[in-house]
Parts: structure tokens; sequence; C-alpha cells
């Protein structure tokens, strides 16, 4: 190269505002790297010794906030050598030895992730924690449940809640099984095609704590399909808290009144005084747009790449620094605006007096005395049409107006006694909303997350 970048190009190219976030990762990385160059006898002890003792000093810095980056700093990797040769002399420029860019920029990704997926994981068991204290303090409330979002059948609100806790565990379980592609150390595949010096990656991933080491130099540099994962395991666990964010805020307003939001996650109008708005959860819902664009824009950085490495992969960082941060400051607020909830037990069971939805109970009761199930529906659907036209509910109707619908008296004493609770109590299978199941789960979820 005959001339230096012209200093917009060198503007466009730098990084250090958006990787500086590795900072910590990069000398923890740099540390065992130099320890292993010692050990293989690739530096000599001595100058070992003086560089991990600069990156040490550099790691307070970072740590008390009084590094100074520089204008010439490019990323977190030349800032923190360049610091190192201010504290160190030259000497610094032997950490570098059997190493590039490359790998040292995926090591610190990798370190990130191991470092703050756990912690995601964590808010995620905090708010199923939350979930099933709300589900057993309001164990024996009845909820409308929608399908197609029309009253279907009720259902215990622990039950409902309950639904949030299991989709929350799959969310878990997926961030421990994307860990494990985490959990493979790239130092020493160099800048692709490894390196000459008889480096030791086995030592510096037991260092790091990584649990295997690369297979193959040029898959190590220029992959990043373990961030992709992390970015739709994240995707799919903002999904989860955008869905339940809109059934709150449905919720919270008036005219349905199932619950009330807590005023420290609200805000008012700026015009309408009687507002109570939940931006906390909209903002929620919002942010997992972003979320789901930052997995595209993954996908599309990388749809079209030749190996190995290329200059692009530097953007990956934006996309996944910004889902994790988002992900993990979700679940805290989920968590928080849970736990503030109040709920109504009146609205809740209030709304079960509409739409019907103790019919499919007749239905089956009908089926269990002997009556093909399809013949059942169309007999109850008869039964509900002759309610709506009169305007009243299926408890409601008359002993002669049941027999003109050819009820018999065994199935006339069923409909007069059936209410929402019944419904419950008559829910026998694995999984389902009956008392007994419920109160298994929430037993079964308590032992799981204490």
């Amino acid at each position: 190269m005959k001339k230096e970048l012209c200093s917009v190009a060198k503007n466009f190219t730098f990084s250090i505002d958006v990787d500086k976030k590795l900072a910590l990762f990069d000398i923890s990385g740099s540390i065992a790297h130099v320890q292993m160059l010692v050990k293989q006898k690739i530096i000599k002890n001595h100058d070992g010794k003086k560089i991990i003792s600069g990156l040490k000093k550099i790691r307070d810095e970072i740590r008390n906030n009084s590094f100074v980056f520089k204008e010439n700093d490019e990323d977190i990797h030349t800032a923190i050598e360049r610091r190192l040769n201010e504290l160190v002399g030259s000497v610094a420029g032997k950490m570098h030895t059997a190493r590039s860019r490359n790998d040292q920029v995926v090591l610190d990704e990798k370190l990130y992730l191991k470092n703050v997926m756990p912690e995601i994981e964590n808010a995620i068991s905090s708010l199923q924690s939350v979930l099933v204290d709300k589900a057993d303090a309001y164990f024996d409330i009845c909820i409308p449940e929608f399908t197609h979002f029309q009253p279907a059948q009720p259902v215990l609100f622990s039950h409902h809640l309950l639904a949030f806790v299991e989709m929350f565990e799959r969310d878990k379980q997926r961030i421990q099984d994307c860990l494990k592609r985490v959990d493979i150390c790239p130092l020493g595949a160099c800048a692709c095609a490894g390196t000459s010096f008889p480096v030791d990656p086995e030592f510096v991933a037991q260092k790091l704590t990584f649990q295997q080491v690369f297979r193959n130099s040029i898959d190590a540099v220029s992959d990043r399909d373990f961030i992709l994962e992390t970015l739709a395991v994240n995707a799919m666990l903002m999904l989860h808290l955008s869905r339940m964010a809109e059934e709150l805020i449905i919720w919270h307003n008036p005219l349905i009144g199932f619950v009330e939001l807590p005023d420290e996650f609200c805000t008012g109008s700026s015009i309408m005084p009687q507002k109570k708005n939940p931006d906390v959860l909209e903002l929620i819902r919002g942010k997992t747009s972003t979320i789901i664009g930052n997995l595209t824009g993954m996908f599309t950085l990388i749809k079209a790449l030749p190996l190995s490495y290329n200059r692009d992969l530097q953007e990956d960082k934006r996309f996944l620094f910004e889902s994790c941060e988002i992900s993990h400051l979700s679940l805290i607020l989920m968590a928080e605006i849970m736990k503030g909830t109040k709920i109504n037990r009146e609205k809740m069971e209030n709304a079960c007096h509409y739409g019907y939805i103790e019919a499919t109970d007749i239905a089956e009761f009908l089926s269990g005395k002997g009556i093909p199930f399809r013949q059942a529906h169309h007999i109850v659907a008869k039964i509900v049409g002759f309610a709506c036209e009169k305007g009243v509910r299926l408890f409601e109707l008359k002993d002669t107006e049941l027999k003109k619908l050819g009820i018999d008296d065994d199935t006339i004493n069923f409909i007069k006694n059936l209410d929402v609770h019944k419904s419950i109590h008559l829910k026998r299978s694995p999984g389902s909303t009956g008392i007994k199941q419920v109160k298994e789960e929430v037993k079964r979820w308590k032992n799981i997350l204490k």
C-alpha cells in the first residue's frame, strides 16, 4: 500500500464505537493467548509476564472508565494493543504472534455470548417464577380462552399463565442448545490458514472455559452461524414476550378490564388527562420488530459471502449487541410489570358469561351418552342458536323449550347445573385446564424454578 486510507474511508471502516463492548473479553482472550505463547516457548517468559501485567492494567482502566480511546483507534483490538505499547513498549507487538484479528474477533464475540446468554436465561427464569407465583395466587379464577380471538372455552387463569411459562422454557432450551455451537474456541485459526507456530489451541480453550476447539481454520474465521442462531433464539423469545405484551395491553383496556397495569410502567397522555397508556408493553411489542429486522439483516449480511473472512462481517456486532440487550431488558421489565399487575377477578369471570363457552361441555356430555360427536355438535348448535335468538344463557332456557328441541331430562339437568367452574372440574385429560392437572403443574414449576 503506497497511500494511507483517506479520512472519510477511515471513519467509514472504524468500528470502535460498536465493538468497545468487547473490551474485557478481548483482554481475557489476549491473556490466555499470551500464556499459551509462553507455554509453547513461542515468546520468552519475561516478555509474557510484562505483556500480561500491562493487559491487567488496561483491564482495570476499562473497568473504572479511565481508559482513553484515541482518534486512530480503529477497533477494540488496535485500541488495546496501542495502549499496551504505551505501557510496556515494543514488546507489546509480540502479543499478536500466531493470531489474527480474524480469529480474535470471533473469540471475543463467543466470550461475549458465553457471558450474556446465561444472563438472558436467568432473566427468563425470573419471569417464569413471577408467572408461576401469579398463577398460584389467583389459581381458581376462570377466564374465557379464545380461538380465532372469539370466546371458545373457559379455562383457569393460572392455566393461561402457565402456557407462557412453557413457551419461555423452550426459549431457555434453545439458548442452552445454541451455546453448544458458541462453545467452540476459534483461537489458533489465525487469518484463515492456521500458523506455522506450534500453538496449543486446547490450552487456550481450557483457559477460557470452552468445551471444544475448532476443526477447520477457514470455517472458524468465516462463518457466523452461531450469531445467526443466537439472533433466531432472541427473535423467538421476543415473539413470546410480544404476544404476552399484546394480551396485557388488551386486558388493560377499561372496556375489558381484566387487569390494571402498574403506574410505574405506564404513561399519561399529553392531551387526555384520563389516559393510562401501556407504553412499556407497547415498546416491548414494537422492539420485537427490531429483533426480527436484525435477524433478517444478519441473514442478508452472510448470504453471499465467499470464504473465508470478509470485512462485511464487521457489521455483525451491531445486530448481535442490540438484540441481546433488548431481549434481556425486555425480560426484566416484563417480570416487574407482571409483579405489579392487579388482577380483576370479577371482570374475568363475568367475561365467561359471553359467547356460550360451555357449549362444548354439553356436546361432550351427549357424546358420552353414545351419540356420535358430530351429531352431538349439531344438537348443541341448535340449542345455542335458540338461546341466542332469545338473548338468554343456556341454563336460563326453560325445560319445555329444551324438550321441544329433543333434549332428554338427563341432559336438561346437566345444562341447568352447568357453569364455568363446573366446566373446569369436568376436564380430566393430561395437560388440560382441570383443577388437579393445573395444581400439579403449578407445584411442578415451583420445584423446577426454586
